[in-house]
Order: structure tokens, then sequence, then C-alpha cells
């Protein structure tokens, strides 16, 4: 099948691929700048709202272990289209929403097309390149993956400021039909379709046991983990997960082949992964904090700060990617963590007079440092696995990484909360006539520091993981553990 594909037919595979991507990763960030405008326009709570976000991640992560499955069941083309087709419906239904509800389905809707296209993508590459190629394949998808949220603040800032809320679904429309017809026209299928049986109860476990373990983190952050719905779902998700995993290990046709980690390199590429996406994710959830709390500037500011250092990343995805191929995974990792170590160093003592262009230079740095991680370790980690195992490997690769942002995210704000908190009884007793608004906002600036003394931490743990890498994982002959 490989053989009847030629180099024209695979530029063209890789730009509808990357311009599904594109719409795909945009649409997950677009609407994180616009919750408190839907919490004005649909009169609802913040714990209500949050579920644009949370339906929208759990929805994602559910589906991630059953795309193997899919990808083995139907073509390339079906599952592609099907999720284009799932994210036009999902944004004609919110950009026509009458109220909350609608809302909340058309964004979970739009969820089941994202979760299918990004493993999709990773295994038609399997498929496609050869090793020495692959590298920097995934550096041009990385330039979509990384680009689209770099853009996505500013852009639905902008959007909500001047136009309507409407709009950032309306946008997306036409933008998703040019990608389903350019699919219709240009797309090939990629490997070959069995009659694979769906194991039911497999799926029951995983949508329960990731549904519950990723509701019970995100609600941790804002709920508190003492909060009896937020014990009670994790310690659920983890009885079931762990219930999954074990029927997975046993079966003969599992629904996602845990055999994988048998595999050296690509384990310590998951726990390379876990740790990077932590320590992302809660950046991205803590810096807006800082800046709006602790500084006092708008969401757009917010939102502009953060685009200087994502457009650097896009761009540099590329040549991280070729660099993957000539020199190999361990030199890029351990020049993208001393990066990542020196810009998480640079705001573990943030005060009041930390400057607007001095944070945005440091998460300059923080974004270089990912951009010689994020796409290089995918690549790695798929690059040490068999074949076969393929669309397994970015199943798992994509579950570890849903996960990952979740008790990140929850973790850092956990962090965040109660250090904050004993800042501001420490602060309070000190200096009794303090007012409360500058109580709360220094209390607020330290208590950043110390979620990013954790994540400094995080990083120098990365590092010593990425030193037990062999010096080229380059190849499936990697020795298995």
């Amino acid at each position: 099948m490989q053989k009847e594909i030629t180099e024209r037919n695979k530029k063209i595979l890789l730009v509808v691929l990357v311009a599904g991507c594109f719409l795909s990763t945009l649409n997950q960030t677009l609407l994180n700048v616009a919750l408190s405008n839907f919490m004005d326009v649909f009169d609802v709570k913040a714990a209500t709202v949050q579920w644009i976000s949370t339906g929208f991640m759990l929805v994602n992560g559910v589906l991630v272990p059953i795309t193997a499955f899919l990808m083995k069941r139907f073509t390339t083309r079906q599952l592609f289209i099907s999720s284009m087709f799932f994210l036009l419906i999902g944004s004609a239904l919110c950009a026509g929403a009458m109220n909350f509800g609608i809302l909340l389905t058309g964004r979970m809707i739009q969820g089941i097309g994202a979760g299918i296209i990004m493993p999709l993508m990773m295994t038609v590459i399997l498929y496609l390149f050869p090793l020495e190629k692959r590298g920097s394949v995934m550096g041009i998808i990385g330039f979509a993956i990384i680009f689209a949220p770099a853009i996505a603040p500013t852009l639905s800032g902008f959007v909500i400021d001047y136009v309507s809320w409407r709009w950032l679904f309306i946008g997306l429309i036409p933008l998703a039909l040019i990608v389903i017809v350019l699919a219709f026209k240009y797309l090939m299928n990629v490997g070959e379709t069995a009659k694979a049986k769906l194991d039911m109860l497999s799926v029951l476990l995983s949508t329960i046991g990731f549904g519950c373990v990723l509701f019970g983190f995100s609600s941790a952050g804002s709920k508190g983990w003492d909060d009896p719905i937020v014990l009670t779902t994790i310690v659920i998700g983890i009885i079931v997960t762990a219930l999954f995993s074990l029927r997975q290990v046993k079966s003969k046709d599992p629904l996602l082949n845990l055999s994988v980690f048998k595999y050296k390199v690509f384990t310590l590429t998951s726990i390379i992964n876990i740790l990077v996406t932590m320590i992302m994710y809660a950046d991205l959830i803590l810096l807006p904090i800082f800046l709006q709390n602790g500084q006092g500037f708008t969401a757009f500011e917010a939102g502009l700060l953060l685009l200087p250092g994502a457009i650097i990343n896009a761009f540099l995805s590329p040549v991280t990617g070729k660099m993957y191929d000539k020199y190999g995974a361990k030199p890029l990792f351990i020049t993208g963590l001393l990066f990542i170590i020196v810009s998480m160093g640079a705001v573990i003592d943030l005060t009041e007079s930390t400057t607007y262009l001095y944070i945005m230079v440091r998460t300059i740095i923080l974004r270089i440092g990912l951009s010689f991680i994020s796409m290089p370790l995918n690549t790695a980690g798929l690059n040490a696995l068999p074949r076969e195992l393929g669309s397994h490997g970015s199943a798992v690769n994509n579950t570890v990484r849903q996960l990952a942002g979740a008790i990140g995210t929850a973790v850092v704000i956990t962090i965040f909360t109660i250090q904050s908190t004993s800042h501001a009884t420490e602060l309070a007793a000190e200096h009794r006539h303090m007012p409360a608004i500058q109580l709360a906002k220094s209390a607020s600036i330290l208590g950043s520091g110390d979620a990013y003394l954790f994540m400094f931490v995080l990083s120098f743990v990365a590092l010593i993981f990425v030193c037990f890498m062999p010096k080229k994982a380059n190849s499936t002959k990697n020795e298995s553990i």
C-alpha cells in the first residue's frame, strides 16, 4: 500500500492533515479567554462555565483510547472526514446557541472530532514516512499544533471585544468546509482495515476510568481536594483505570495495547512527556493569573504577552524536527530542558515590580525550550515501536498528555491556592493596616512564585530521566525492557 503513494501525494495528504490539525487545535484553545464573557451572556457561575473546557476535555480524553480500534476498523478518509464533520456540526450548534446547554452540547460534539484527529495523524506519518524523515515531518505538524494556540488568545480577545462571541464559531465553519472538500478530493487511505471486534467492556471501563480521573483532577483546582465529589471521582477513576489496564494486558486483541511500555525509549519518553506537559499546562494557567491578579493586566494584554514566545516556538518546530533527524533525541531534550529550567528559575522570585517585558522574555525562553522537546518527544517515542503498534503508541501518547495536563493544572492551582492563603495570613499579621486589595495582590504574587518553584523542581526531574535516554533513539531496534 505504501509503495503506491507517490511523494507528491504524500505532500498533498500532509497539507490536508495539517490543515485539519490546525483547525482542531485552534478550536481547542480558542475559548479560554471567552469564559468570563459566557458567564455574563448566559448568566451562569464560574463552576458551570468551566464545563466548556472540562466537557471538551472529557469527551476528547475518553475517546482517545478507542482511536486505535477506530483506525483498525475504518479507513483514513472515513475517520478524517468524520472528525471534520463533528467539528463543523459542533461549531454550527455553538454559533446559534440560544442557551448554555446548546453551547455545551456543541462544544462536546467538537471534542469528538478533536479526539480522533491527532492520533490519526501520528499513525499516518508512521505509515508514510521512513524513520530518517519523521522528525522533519513532525516538525511541520508541530508548527500547526503550536501556531494555533499561539494566536488563539489574541484572536478570541479581539473577536469578543470588537465583534461578537458567535464569530468564534462562525469563523470555523467555512474553514472546516474547505478542509472537508480538500479531504474528499485529495485524501487517500493509508494502511489496511480489518473487521475488528469492539470490546464493549473495555470501552466502558476506559470511559468511566479516564473520565472520572480527568473530571476529578480538573475539578480539584476550583472545588478543593477535600470536596467529596473530587475525592470520590478520583478514587473511582484510579480503580476503574487499573481494571481497564489489567484487562488490556490479559486480552489477545486489546483496545489499547499496553505492551508499548515494554519498549524502553517509549516508556522514557512517556514519563518525560508527563512532566513536560504538566509544566506547560500549568504555566498556561498560572501566568495569566499572575498577570491579571498580581499585575492588573487585562485578558487581552495577557494573551498578547504569550504571543511572541508561541510564534517563535511554532517557527522553530520545523527546525528542531530536522535537527532530530540529524542528531537524535537526547541532545535536543537536554538543550530544551536547560532552557525550561532557566525560564522557571526566572519566575521563582516574582514581585510587583516585575516588568511586562521581563515576563515576555522569560516566556520566549520557555517556548524555545519546549520547541526542542514537544514534537521530537512524540517522534522518539513512536519511532521506538514496530509499525503494528504505531496506532496504539499514538493513542497512549495522547491519553498520557490529557491526564498529565489535567493533573498538572490541578496540582499547581492547589499549591498556588494554599500558598496564597498562607501568605495572606502572614502578611495580615505583619502589616495590620495593609488594604485588603493590596494584601490579596501581594499574596497572589508570592503564591505564584511558590507554584513556579514546584515546576522548577519538575524540570530537574525530567532532566534526570533524559539522562537514561540512548544517544540516538532513532530505531525500532530499541531493546524491550
